[in-house]
């Protein structure tokens, strides 16, 4: 192992320390999170560094030519409320097959007999499918003391309540994803050309502008909490996501947009019951001019909308077509409502709003270090406000919106975007320690 991942393991373990947040959602999202920012890294760099990679007119991945397979692991230590001490190791494999491929994971064992694992192959293409990329992801995880939130007794006082329980659980996930890159903009080359980070100047016609692309992803979700049976434990479906992404760069953003809609259907079997859900997503990013103190200013925003149109169907209150509470609407955790525990507030629709105020500094104190890669930190400031409701109802949705406030760190660390946010919230205050930007 080398020096780096020496000193990766040692950072981790700095960060990763302190944290007493929710160890289910804040590790297994950190994973995705991971194995999606080391894709898009590698990709992006691989396709935009050579032409050669993979030539305008090729559309057999054998014809590509000589490209170098880079391997890193990284062992690290953390410490949560859940886990106690636990020691691990993550590892990647860059170029794995195919210069735009990748393959992730991760795994942990705990003082308590927790464990969690994750395997992820990412952006691989097929022969002939030129516009096509496909990925898959494996989660597993053991908590012998899992904190989770689920749906409590509804009364006219308390319509939106969710009960924190701890109890010994296990968890699943396993997602199968098939990306079509719509052949305009970006994609007008290929999936895998389209995959480079830095973009350039941007309009707002996806025809000339961006990557579109449509994502057909069946999924398998199961979690089984003790003592817990009344509770549904499975969820298993198709998604299918669109996907306009005009931003000028997909890890440190200035300017553009990024618009994304998602349907989940459950077709429900003898066991469980049918439910869809669809969300709408929609970020903006306006670049500010430099000053004395910042060499970028950027100000970003985030709206989210979502609903489970199947909520009130069904024969009785057994038999309500609604998602699980892991697999539904909800805020609160690492990405909305940052203030909150993750999964806090699960309902059948759901608003939020977020704004970040991001700057870089022309201080860059670690731009200098021998042992490590450190291009550039960002500092951010940021609100969010949110709400679920029992009804698609605007009004409602809007009625006593709940907030956070709060501070972030952002560091590029060799081409990976690692985010420590603190936020506040009107009942409690959390850190997060992830991968890539919130939004």
């Amino acid at each position: 192992m080398s020096y780096k991942n020496i000193c990766a393991s040692l950072l981790c373990s700095a960060l990763l320390v302190p944290t007493s947040v929710n160890a289910e959602e804040t590790t297994k999202n950190n994973i995705e999170n991971t194995s999606e920012s080391s894709v898009e890294n590698s990709a992006g760099n691989s396709t935009e560094s050579s032409d050669a990679t993979v030539s305008s007119n090729a559309e057999q991945v054998t014809a590509m030519p000589h490209f170098d397979t880079e391997v890193a692991g990284v062992p690290f230590i953390i410490s949560t409320e859940q886990l106690g001490t636990a020691v691990g190791v993550s590892g990647i494999i860059k170029h794995a097959g195919q210069p735009q491929a990748s393959i992730f994971g991760l795994g942990l064992y705990s003082e308590n007999d927790s464990y969690i694992g994750f395997v992820g192959l990412n952006n691989y293409a097929l022969p002939g499918l030129k516009q096509w990329l496909f990925s898959a992801e494996y989660y597993s995880s053991y908590l012998s003391n899992g904190i989770y939130y689920v749906p409590a007794a509804r009364t006219p006082n308390d319509p939106l309540a969710t009960n924190k329980i701890i109890a010994e659980g296990t968890e699943s996930s396993l997602r199968v994803n098939a990306k079509y890159v719509l052949p305009w903009g970006l994609g007008a080359n290929g999936g895998a050309r389209s995959l480079r980070q830095e973009r350039g100047d941007i309009t707002f016609n996806p025809l000339e502008s961006g990557v579109t692309s449509i994502n057909i992803t069946p999924f398998q979700q199961k979690r089984d909490v003790t003592n817990y049976d009344h509770l549904p434990d499975a969820a298993q479906g198709l998604e299918l996501q669109f996907n306009w992404d005009n931003r000028d760069s997909v890890g440190d953003t200035e300017s553009g947009s990024q618009t994304r809609f998602t349907v989940r259907r459950d077709f429900g079997d003898d066991e469980r019951n049918s439910w869809t859900t669809w969300e709408i997503e929609q970020s903006a990013f306006v670049p500010l001019d430099e000053n004395v103190l910042f060499k970028e200013q950027v100000l970003a925003f985030n709206y989210y909308l979502a609903d489970t149109p199947t909520w009130e169907s069904g024969s009785g209150t057994g038999d309500m077509h609604r998602p699980p509470s892991f697999a539904g609407i909800k805020l609160g955790g690492f990405n909305r409502l940052r203030g909150y525990s993750s999964g806090q507030f699960y309902s059948r629709s759901a608003v939020a709003y977020s704004a970040e105020y991001r700057v870089k500094p022309h201080w860059q104190p670690l731009h200098n270090l021998p042992f490590y890669s450190f291009p550039w930190w960002q500092w951010s400031a940021f609100v969010e406000t949110g709400q679920v409701a029992d009804s698609f109802d605007m009004a409602e949705l809007h009625d006593d919106l709940k907030w956070t406030a709060g501070l972030g760190l952002r560091f590029n660390v060799e081409g990976v975007v690692v985010r420590i946010d603190y936020a506040k919230s009107e009942e409690e205050a959390q850190m997060w320690f992830m991968v890539n930007q919130p939004f």
